[in-house]
């Protein structure tokens, strides 16, 4: 009996665009996906965000939203913003996630 492994897709590489408007991932399925930054920085699950929508203070938008860094923590990116806020961590399924896959 042979037995074979499935194993998820993930994310081997990723860049800011040149507009610093979206993240591009690149899979092991050597797919390329965009995600916007605005829909990252709504999709944020740091603790500040939480609070901030259980409060009712998180904003609806964030209307003309940069990329402004990006670490690489192995499982997931941690991602900065041109608002300032730098507390995301976004692990690799999670980019997969939101980019529908």
């Amino acid at each position: 009996m042979t037995m074979t492994a499935l194993v998820a897709p993930t994310v081997t590489d990723y860049r800011a665009s040149a507009d610093l408007a979206s993240l591009v991932v690149r899979t092991t399925e050597d797919a390329e996906l965009s995600l916007s930054a605005e829909q990252l920085r709504l999709s944020c699950k740091c603790a500040h965000c939480t609070r901030a929508r259980f409060d009712g203070r998180f904003p609806e938008r964030f209307p003309d939203i940069a990329i402004t860094e990006i670490g690489d923590l192995g499982y997931g990116l941690n991602i900065s913003f041109s608002d300032g806020h730098n507390r995301g961590i976004y692990p690799k399924p999670y980019l997969l996630s939101l980019a529908g896959r």
